[in-house]
């Protein structure tokens, strides 16, 4: 008795569900992610051979542009609407709940205590124009000068959140000078632990860095 041969048919999957999926989390993610602020400004920092990441969490940023002007800022809303509650009232600068939202949801600062209010007050495009002729945070040497603003910002960031790092983003033709200020802020309060932040080149040929990078075996 002859076979009955069936008829060989392709697998067929129904793809459908699989696209819904898709969009759906495609869609939330659109919907849900917030978006990094603007920094007031753009600093072109020098090249290293360093490889040491830089934390994405629990972050002090003290950038230093061209014109050696300081700017401060930490990552945390929470913590920076904890730090602008403490400064508003440390430094009585009577800020409203609206303008301590939008120093939570902002950027880096870079104006001083006393211009701080009608900062926050500005629409978007005026604060840019501020920031354009903003004089940076004030800062000195020394933690105990009253004018040295960069040292109240620090240490009330510190107090809120102890496990913050410290990051200094200075341009490459920022001066020497103002660098240190921040850098002698820190020593103020016992701090000699901070990132510089650098971008990266490649490790000369025969340093020892280089040989270090090759495992210890040089060619």
């Amino acid at each position: 008795m002859p076979k009955v041969k069936l008829p060989r048919k392709s697998t067929n999957i129904d793809m459908t569900a699989m696209c819904d999926v898709a969009f759906l989390l495609l869609t939330f993610f659109m919907l849900a992610t917030k978006f990094k602020p603007d920094e007031p400004v753009v600093v072109k920092t020098p090249n290293s051979i360093s490889e040491i990441p830089i934390p994405d969490t629990d972050i002090m940023l003290l950038t230093v542009d061209p014109k050696g002007r300081i700017f401060f800022s930490i990552d945390n809303q929470i913590k920076r609407r904890t730090l602008i509650d403490d400064i508003n009232q440390v430094k009585q600068l009577g800020l409203t709940d609206a303008e301590k939202e939008l120093f939570k949801k902002g950027a880096s600062i870079g104006v001083p205590f006393a211009q701080l209010k009608s900062y926050l007050s500005a629409s978007p495009e005026d604060q840019k124009k501020m920031n354009d002729a903003a004089s940076g945070v004030p800062a000195d040497t020394s933690v105990t000068n009253p004018n040295n603003e960069l040292a109240t910002w620090i240490e009330g960031a510190r107090t809120t959140n102890p496990r913050l790092r410290i990051c200094i983003k200075a341009d490459g033709d920022a001066s020497y000078p103002n660098v240190q200020k921040i850098i002698r802020t820190l020593e103020g309060w016992k701090i000699f632990r901070f990132n510089l932040i650098t971008g990266l080149k490649a490790v000369p040929y025969g340093t020892a860095a280089y040989v270090m990078q090759q495992g210890g075996r040089s060619k």
